[in-house]
């Protein structure tokens, strides 16, 4: 048995959480209404968060067997530090919503269990904060434009300045999407910003600037064409970052698995790719990294784990994912990472509806509750 199986076993007699659905039944019932809905919620008809779930829904496993995978090891690499899971977890603003000490939380969340975690610009704890709550942690921050070049660089030192890792532009918000479970619930404090509109105005030419000021790596977040990424790559990006935006941005627009082989395609190894969009299961996992992805990022999943139990709900979510990828990668007949690729799975029809919850069919509360 190895020293992480271990941990995970001694750590699971003291959890009151067993299963992932646990962590997420946990969460919806300590908070608001209007608090849930910023979780689960969507643009418009949802239509891209169904479709998040159902291009993961959609691809089958296609095992070997006889292989020795007494030992399994699903750790990865990145930007020089090892790390646990193949993860980070992805930027979301107003995390002060589901944890008193936000940000702060879910990067001591990251570091204590061993993967990245990547800052949101509009989480009300900032860069400052975190970094000297958890200076070591591996730390990246993502940036919402709303301010000239020259704000972007006072914000570019200041991340650098703070010890972060990479500094990634979020490219999918030109406009704010209508979200309508906070409009109608006339909720706008997420939608009125100040600067805002300087988020329209980026072009391939703010990434040329910004990648020659930068000394750390820069990533580009919300790519969900192979064209964009090629000129991502062409433009000097180092990590390119598939993203919906969670079905949070454009609706009807294509689920990031979908994406993601094209953008794998066009890429050709010249820099990092991550992915995120409706990931919550160890298989979800397992699936990117066989496409081609290097990353896979968690948003709603984080959200779960600190509405639930703070630094040490993250943990345990954490953990159970590590526990389903063991699983995974063992019935597959592979020992590690590095041996998957797209010949492990293939596509399939899904055999149920997919929504943002499907990932957990045996999660029982009052239907109502959660939608």
């Amino acid at each position: 048995m190895t020293t992480h199986e271990t941990t995970s076993l001694s750590q699971t007699a003291t959890s009151p959480f067993l299963t992932l659905h646990e962590i997420v039944k946990k969460a919806r019932q300590k908070l608001s209404h209007d608090n849930w809905d910023y979780i689960i919620g969507g643009t418009e008809t949802e239509t891209t968060v169904r479709r998040n779930r159902a291009a993961l829904d959609a691809l089958a496993f296609k095992p070997r067997v006889l292989r020795d995978v007494s030992h399994i090891e699903p750790g990865t690499t990145f930007l020089g530090r090892p790390l646990r899971l193949p993860l980070l977890l992805a930027p979301v603003g107003s995390l002060e919503l589901f944890a008193a000490d936000s940000a702060v939380a879910a990067a001591t969340a990251a570091h204590r269990f061993g993967i990245a975690h990547m800052l949101s610009s509009v989480c009300e704890v900032g860069l400052d904060a975190v970094a000297q709550a958890v200076p070591q942690a591996l730390r990246l921050y993502q940036l919402y434009v709303h301010g000239d070049p020259a704000w972007v660089d006072e914000v570019a030192d200041r991340a650098v300045a703070a010890g972060c890792a990479a500094f990634c532009l979020t490219v999918d918000s030109a406009y704010y999407s209508r979200r309508e479970r906070d409009i109608a619930q006339r909720n706008s404090r997420r939608s009125v910003v100040p600067g805002r509109e300087y988020q329209a105005t980026l072009t391939w030419k703010d990434v040329d600037r910004l990648r020659a000021k930068l000394s750390i790596p820069l990533i580009l977040k919300g790519i969900a064409t192979a064209q964009d990424a090629a000129l991502a790559v062409d433009h000097g990006v180092d990590m390119v970052y598939v993203s919906n935006h969670g079905g949070r941005q454009l609706d009807h627009d294509r689920g990031s698995m979908t994406v993601l082989p094209e953008v794998v395609a066009a890429v050709k190894g010249r820099a990092t790719v991550i992915v995120d969009g409706g990931f919550n299961r160890g298989t979800d996992i397992v699936k990117a990294i066989a496409m081609g992805a290097d990353m896979v990022g968690l948003g709603r999943m984080q959200c779960y784990g600190l509405a639930a139990g703070g630094v040490d709900g993250v943990v345990r979510m954490l953990e159970l994912l590590e526990t389903e990828v063991r699983a995974c990668l063992g019935l597959l007949g592979v020992s590690a990472l590095s041996e998957l690729n797209p010949s492990y799975v293939c596509e399939v029809d899904n055999v149920a509806s997919s929504h943002v919850l499907s990932a957990f069919p045996h999660m029982s509360l009052d239907e109502k509750a959660f939608y």
